[in-house]
């Protein structure tokens, strides 16, 4: 037997519901735009401030936080990839950062107005795609177009079919990661609404910080992300051998030679 609460959940709850606009002949969602807008507006008004004050006298402490944050990251990376390009480290944080604000839209209490962003899956996806691509044509630029597409045949030519999959479907795991948490935390505080007056205020502020918290990991698994398909993409074969080669080649000497020069010494 079907209860009534079921009955209410069921109409209350619809995926994809946004307040949408048609411009065109084309549907926008006018809802996530805005929330979009406003991460956006805060993360580039943060970093227009910080690159007016930043000084290489006495720092501010958002300037001091930020190079400890980028410095931080970078020196991890490097232990753990070797160099990347420099742009991929600032571009990580700066998503991570926007990420998290689209994320943290939620907290503000006019979820019905202002979902939050990545909710959409419109937003993830086109975050994804951008990344995607943009790792894409770095890998091009860096190690040439014969080079990079030689990936896909490694280790076996066998394995072709599964490599074009594999970078067929990142751009959607990358994206149906993100919309999929932060969508469910949205049901999540639609069910909580439901729920007596009297009681409802209390586990909605536990889920509220509990959803602060998927939002950073949320926001920090596509930073790490965004960093590894990068730093896949671009790495070459043989280099760090290469290089270890030549300071071997540098630093290496015959042991025989020191016992050569003992031998005449003692003679």
């Amino acid at each position: 037997m079907t209860r009534l609460s079921d009955v209410v959940v069921a109409a209350e709850i619809e995926v994809g519901k946004h307040h949408k606009l048609s411009i065109g002949g084309i549907e926008v969602h006018i809802d996530t735009i805005a929330t979009t807008c406003i991460a956006g507006a805060i993360v580039i008004g943060m970093g227009l401030w910080l690159a007016k004050t930043a000084t290489s006298g006495v720092p501010s402490k958002i300037q001091l936080f930020w190079e400890a944050v980028v410095g931080w990251v970078q020196g991890e990376v490097n232990n753990a990839m070797g160099k990347t390009s420099p742009f991929v480290v600032p571009l990580a944080v700066t998503l991570f950062f926007f990420i998290l604000l689209c994320n943290w839209v939620a907290l503000i209490p006019a979820h019905e107005y202002l979902p939050p962003a990545t909710a959409d899956v419109n937003l993830t996806y086109s975050l994804a795609l951008v990344v995607i691509i943009w790792v894409h044509i770095n890998g091009i630029r860096k190690k040439g177009s014969k080079a990079y597409f030689s990936h896909f045949v490694q280790p076996y030519k066998a394995l072709l079919p599964l490599n074009i999959v594999e970078e067929i479907v990142k751009p959607f795991t990358l994206a149906l990661r993100l919309f999929g948490n932060i969508f469910s935390g949205g049901i999540m505080i639609a069910l909580i609404g439901l729920m007596p007056i009297y009681i409802a205020p209390f586990p909605n502020a536990v889920w509220k910080l509990f959803d602060m918290g998927i939002g950073v990991i949320q926001a920090f698994i596509f930073a790490l992300l965004t960093i590894l398909y990068f730093g896949m993409a671009s790495a070459g074969h043989g280099d760090h051998d290469h290089d270890g080669a030549e300071d071997h080649g540098h630093d290496a000497h015959d042991p025989r030679e020191d016992a050569g020069k003992e031998l005449a010494a003692a003679h």
